[in-house]
């Protein structure tokens, strides 16, 4: 594309951002729909002067990922109710220097889990318990489901457990534990170390485990799972699914899914 005084900027903000396929899914968006965009990477250990960029370059939107979804929320002048009640944004609208932060993890997870699985009335074990698992945790109360954290950091833990209602386990008490659905929420699996297990499937009884982890496409917890014969959801369903809705904020526009999904499917193969 060209890019002229027109162009309207939209990125991602994180560390690290090597791997991500923020880039790829949404600037194959902005040319389906024939937007004059460009999407850009923001890889900063500065988070305050991240924020204080985008308002003084203009910057439309930002997705924001690891390690930033919570501790964005004191640089913005207005929190979503969602992203509110969940802690954690991962998204920001720029509405003329007004930045508003919106949370689209929790929407984009249960449609994931929806293409497969109903999780009302469902035991869900979430490993983790950073912004993802918030996110998830609350979008799954709300769906009428039983929930368990498991975490190595007890304190961590435990006071997202309160927040949410639900139970808590140090994750080295997972073994032989019983559960409808396993998600990791963690970003452990995830591409250059995708040798590593969050736990291992074999050692838990469950029907359905999803992976919030979509590089690679398939984690070795989707595979290990997947050859006992349980249904697996890769972490590529959520990742599309929460950046359409990333999209419509930013745009007003429907996302071009179909569009999104080749590119992002392109980038991984």
């Amino acid at each position: 594309m060209m890019i002229d005084k027109d162009t309207a900027y939209y990125g991602v903000a994180g560390m690290p951002l090597r791997h991500t396929l923020s880039p790829a899914m949404h600037t194959a968006a902005f040319r389906a729909c024939g937007l004059n965009a460009a999407f850009k990477t923001f890889e900063s250990t500065d988070l305050k002067g991240t924020i204080q960029g985008m308002r003084i370059m203009g910057i439309k939107g930002l997705a924001v990922t690891i390690p930033y979804k919570s501790s964005v929320i004191p640089f913005l002048d207005r929190i979503d109710l969602l992203a509110g009640r969940i802690g954690a944004v991962n998204t920001i609208v720029n509405r003329g220097g007004v930045l508003a932060g919106y949370n689209t993890d929790a929407a984009g997870a249960l449609a994931a889990l929806q293409e497969v699985v109903d999780p009302k009335g469902k035991h869900t074990v979430i490993l983790g318990a950073g912004g993802a698992a918030r996110a998830i945790g609350y979008i799954l109360k709300e769906q009428g489901g039983e929930l368990t954290i498991a975490s190595r950091s007890r304190k961590q833990g435990e006071e997202l457990a309160r927040g949410l209602d639900a139970a808590h386990i140090p994750l080295e008490e997972i073994d032989g534990m019983r559960m409808d659905i396993l998600i990791n929420a963690t970003p452990v699996g995830m591409y250059p170390h995708q040798d590593q297990l969050p736990v291992d499937p074999g050692k838990v009884r469950v029907n359905t485990v999803m992976d919030i982890v979509y590089n690679p496409l398939e984690t070795e917890l989707l595979k290990k799972a997947a050859a006992l014969g349980c249904r697996i959801i890769p972490g590529i369903r959520m990742f599309i699914h929460q950046g359409a809705e990333q999209f419509r904020l930013w745009t007003g526009l429907q996302a071009p899914i179909q569009a999104m999904e080749a590119a992002v499917m392109k980038a991984l193969r």
